[in-house]
Formats: C-alpha cells, sequence, structure tokens
C-alpha cells in the first residue's frame, strides 16, 4: 500500500520537524503495530473479499456496456460512496471499463474518445437553458448521445444543493439520448466531487459520446474541473460594460470559448459590447493552448442558430485537438493530476480517521474558537497525535 507507506515514512520525518532526536519506530508504534496499523488501513480503504468477479460489479459492468441508464446510474453512485466495500467495488468496476474503453481506442483511435466539455458560468447566466438547447441540438442534429454531469455546490446553511438542474432540464431529461445526473459537493473544497472523473469514464464506457460538465462559476471548482475536461466554455450575460470586473482572471485564462448569451431582443445591443470587451480581454490573456485561440461567440436560446454556431466551434476545437495529439497529451497530464488529488483525499481523510486526532479534535476545535490557540497552532497539535508525539 504505497499511501500506507507514505504515511509511515512521514511519521519519521516529523522527528526533524518537531526536533525530537529519541524519537524511534517503538515509540512511533506504542499503541498499534505496524500489521495492526495496516489492518486499520485496510478496513477504511480496502475490502479483500471483493473480486473483479465479484456478482455487483459483473451485473454493473455488464449493463454500462450495454447502455442500461439504470446501471449507469447506480453505478455513478458507487464510484461516489465512502463505503469501504463499495469503494472497493467501484474500483474493480472502473478498471474493467476502463478495459473496454483501451480497445476500443487501440481499434477506433481519438475520435472513439468522449467528448469532455465543462461550462460555467454565474447564477443566472442561463447556464440550464443553454446547456439544454445544446443538448438537444446535439441529439437531434448531431445524432450524439450526451450525458450532463452538474457539480451541484451545496448550502452551508441549510445542507441542500444549490442548481437543482433536473427541473429545469425536463426537456432533456426526458430524451432517451440523454442523460442528466447532479452531484452535490457536501461542502467539498473547490466544489468537485471525488467520483467526478470515475462519473466521466462510466458515461464513456455506457457510449456517451459527449459529456457536458456543468459548474456554478464560484471560482476554486472551475479551475479544478478545467483539468478533467477538454474544452472549458464560459458563460456571461449581456451587460453595460463591467462585467469584466467581477470575473476572474484566473477562469477567463482557463476559456477555450466565451458565450454571451441572452444575445436577443432588447439584449441584442449590450450582448454586442459585451463579446467585444471579451475579445479585447482576452488579447491581453495567454492562451491555455498553443493549439487555439479562445474565440468569444454569442447565442440566443431563441434562436437555434447561434447554438449550432456554439456547437460546431466546440467540435472544430475538438478536431484541432485531436490532429494536433494536444487532446492525448492533455489527459496524460489530467491522469497525473488527478492521481494526486486522489492521494491528497486520502491523506485527509485517513488524518480525519485517525483515533487519536478524532479524540482530541474537539477540544482544540473549541480551543481555536475562542482564541485560546491559533489555527496554525491548532493544527500542529492535531499532526502531533497523527505521527504519535506526545
Amino acid at each position: 500500500m504505497r499511501l500506507f507507506q507514505f504515511y509511515t515514512q512521514t511519521r519519521a520525518f516529523a522527528t526533524i520537524r518537531y526536533n525530537r532526536p529519541t524519537f524511534t519506530t517503538d515509540l512511533l508504534m506504542k499503541k498499534l503495530s505496524y500489521e495492526d496499523q495496516k489492518d486499520e488501513y485496510k478496513k477504511l480503504f480496502y475490502d479483500k473479499t471483493i473480486t473483479k468477479d465479484d456478482p455487483v460489479v459483473k451485473s454493473l459492468t455488464n449493463g454500462i456496456l450495454n447502455g442500461d441508464r439504470s446501471a449507469l446510474a447506480r453505478a455513478i453512485t458507487l464510484v461516489s460512496s465512502k463505503h469501504v466495500t463499495k469503494r472497493t467495488q467501484g474500483n474493480f468496476l472502473i478498471n474493467e471499463i476502463l478495459k473496454k474503453e483501451r480497445e476500443k481506442f487501440l481499434k477506433d483511435g481519438e475520435k472513439s474518445l468522449i467528448f469532455r466539455i465543462a461550462i460555467s458560468g454565474a447564477p443566472g447566466v442561463g447556464k440550464s437553458s443553454f446547456i439544454e438547447t445544446l443538448g438537444d441540438d446535439l441529439t437531434n442534429n448531431a445524432k450524439l448521445k450526451v450525458a450532463v454531469l452538474t457539480v451541484d455546490p451545496t448550502s452551508a446553511i441549510s445542507g441542500g444543493s444549490v442548481l437543482g438542474d433536473l427541473t429545469r432540464m425536463q426537456n432533456l431529461s426526458r430524451n432517451p439520448m440523454a442523460y442528466i445526473r447532479q452531484s452535490p459537493t457536501s461542502g467539498s473544497l473547490g466544489g468537485v466531487t471525488r467520483g467526478l472523473h470515475e462519473s466521466i469514464i462510466l458515461c464513456e464506457g455506457a457510449g456517451y459520446n459527449v459529456v457536458i460538465i456543468e459548474t456554478v462559476g464560484v471560482g476554486q471548482s472551475e479551475i479544478a474541473v478545467a483539468d478533467m475536461c477538454d474544452l472549458f466554455c464560459l458563460l456571461v450575460a449581456p451587460s453595460q460594460g463591467d462585467e469584466l470586473q467581477g470575473i476572474k482572471r484566473g477562469i477567463m485564462e482557463q476559456s477555450d470559448i466565451v458565450v454571451v448569451t441572452k444575445s436577443d431582443g432588447a439584449l441584442e445591443g449590450p450582448s454586442r459590447i459585451t463579446a467585444a470587451e471579451h475579445v479585447s480581454a482576452l488579447k491581453f490573456m495567454k492562451p491555455r493552448t498553443e493549439v487555439w485561440k479562445p474565440r468569444v461567440l454569442r447565442s440566443s436560446v431563441h434562436h437555434p442558430e447561434t447554438i449550432k454556431k456554439v456547437r460546431e466551434t466546440m467540435f472544430e476545437y475538438r478536431d484541432i485537438s485531436i490532429k494536433t495529439g494536444h487532446m492525448i497529451v492533455r489527459r496524460d497530464e489530467q491522469l497525473l493530476t488527478w492521481m494526486w488529488n486522489h492521494v491528497k483525499d486520502e491523506i485527509v481523510y485517513l488524518f480525519q480517521k485517525h483515533p487519536d486526532v478524532q479524540r482530541v479534535a474537539g477540544e482544540i476545535e473549541r480551543k481555536v474558537r475562542q482564541n485560546d490557540v491559533t489555527p496554525g497552532f491548532g493544527a500542529e497539535l492535531l499532526l502531533r497525535k497523527f505521527f504519535g508525539i506526545e
């Protein structure tokens, strides 16, 4: 277990950090032996009774490869779970799907890969209407199967989800060529759920040609999602000229296409101004890739030809990325990024589940709230408990 080896090695480095030269392995393991600690790790992360021949794994694998939407829904729930048995089943399931996808790639090349499109924009910009209209165009005109995965931020007050896209994409949700799945973040940093990358793999295995990843436009989630998509599309609303001040530079720099929405009626004039301003702004920003200069388009859900233009531009980007080899290179980089992201997530999870940390966390949190200790020193105290340093 590389993660566990990292954990034990890091404990050794703690002697240097805390200047404890007499700190020994025996002291480190005074409560649990190495084997006992490894067993504790396995209880959290691995169920050795599960194999690739597990009935759930085989059933979901067959269902997904046959395009069963119900199997896809259950599989996405499985790979997003933190339950040890479900996590293990999810890992075997993903491995089986990846084997089939590799076979397809070797046979058909890059064009067999699902096109990953991230769409972001501030609340009220018209994301749901735009995505529904784009989804209709992709399924009805381009004859492609579309999956929509929404990164749905969780309310810090009520704990409920914010977007509720299933209630706003009613036509697309009834389309047999489309699949919509909400993914509440449950408060995770950056707004990206752990199983989102795995969900994309499952959608590809189920035969979907395009996956649209929607984010709410809150900042960090866009940066994270940009590391798992092929194309990043930013939606902006028409305004009278000051909207650029409200858009983070980092999000603009991630964008391959900027679409000004609601470009019709009384808003057509302001939309032209907004589009021109974004064209000017992008000239001062470094493109995300050398093979493509970001485009600025205007669209209206009431004018299908504008949505068609957006779709054609998206696939122009895809064709160029495939022809230049950029797509494969970028996906290789993304895989490494997400491997290390998973390592960070698992280490934090392991830290929070540590018995000594759980035992003192409440008291240290109380002291931090009362300003008896600083947040930094509170973190030091928790780390000392984790490493077994008294």
